[in-house]
């Protein structure tokens, strides 16, 4: 499939500056994105946040939790439940340090961003609740920083549910952006008993819809979302259940997507071959 969008004249200034050979491309941070998935009262939901239009990167774009890998999850988790860190590195296509550390992220950005824990006090639970005060200053310190998130497993003494997570797609920022991400995007069932809150501090608005919903609201103009949001949404969008599409998750072949650009006078457009 190959989609296209026209790109802000901010973007197609630095697109032409990349054309031009003015520009050398910026290294990708590797990072993780994760989509929430649960059972609504119309068929599979998708838990959506709406990042502040100030941000530097994808101001105003309503995106899936996720974001940079931290250093310190590297460090590796002591208690992890489900495929070995060889099974996700094979997935991922990456090296065994990289996926765990992936994996890693992907669920303390879940944790940041949506108050949502896949992890458990043994390989096969999950807790309850994490409204609480105390998880709420745990959060905070891991957003700030102050925390790092395998010092949190281990005071806990809780497992990482790895096996809540699968890989879905791997996306690359566009060559030509000053701002660019090695994501790998996963999914994920919302476990019984927990709850998003509106907690992140980079969205101004949360809301759980269906892929199908989402992407008629993008086409409308109502939201705006990036070529990787709308795509995935797109894939999910024939599942009824969200344990089908974790079953097709397993199939999957993931392929490394990096948008490219095509300029036509003043203006630009991005061009995705998804």
């Amino acid at each position: 499939m190959e989609a296209t969008r026209r790109l802000s004249p901010e973007l197609v200034e630095h697109a032409r500056a990349y054309a031009a050979g003015d520009r050398d491309p910026v290294p990708p941070r590797d990072a993780a994105t994760v989509v929430l998935l649960r059972s609504g009262p119309n068929g599979m939901e998708a838990y959506l946040l709406r990042r502040h239009r100030g941000m530097a990167f994808a101001g105003g774009m309503v995106a899936f939790p996720g974001g940079g890998v931290d250093p310190r999850d590297t460090d590796g988790v002591s208690a992890w439940a489900g495929p070995p860190v060889a099974a996700f590195a094979e997935r991922l296509d990456c090296d065994p340090a990289l996926a765990r550390a992936l994996v890693c992220a992907a669920v303390r950005e879940t944790f940041e961003e949506s108050g949502v824990l896949l992890a458990g006090p043994s390989p096969d639970s999950i807790v309850d609740d994490t409204a609480g005060a105390d998880w709420e200053a745990d959060r905070q310190a891991l957003v700030d920083r102050s925390l790092a998130f395998t010092d949190l497993l281990e005071r806990r003494e809780l497992v990482l549910r790895a096996d809540l997570l699968a890989p879905w797609a791997h996306w690359i920022t566009p060559a030509f952006e000053p701002r660019r991400y090695d994501t790998r995007f996963f999914v994920a069932m919302l476990p019984i008993g927990q709850r998003t809150r509106d907690v992140s501090g980079e969205a101004d608005a949360v809301r759980w819809m269906r892929p199908a919903d989402a992407m008629g609201a993008v086409d409308a103009e109502t939201i705006r979302m990036l070529p990787p949001t709308y795509v995935t949404l797109m894939q999910l969008a024939e599942y009824e259940k969200p344990a089908d599409a974790l079953a097709a998750a397993a199939d999957r072949d993931i392929r490394t997507v990096q948008p490219e650009v095509r300029l036509d006078g003043d203006d630009g457009w991005l061009v995705v071959d998804a």
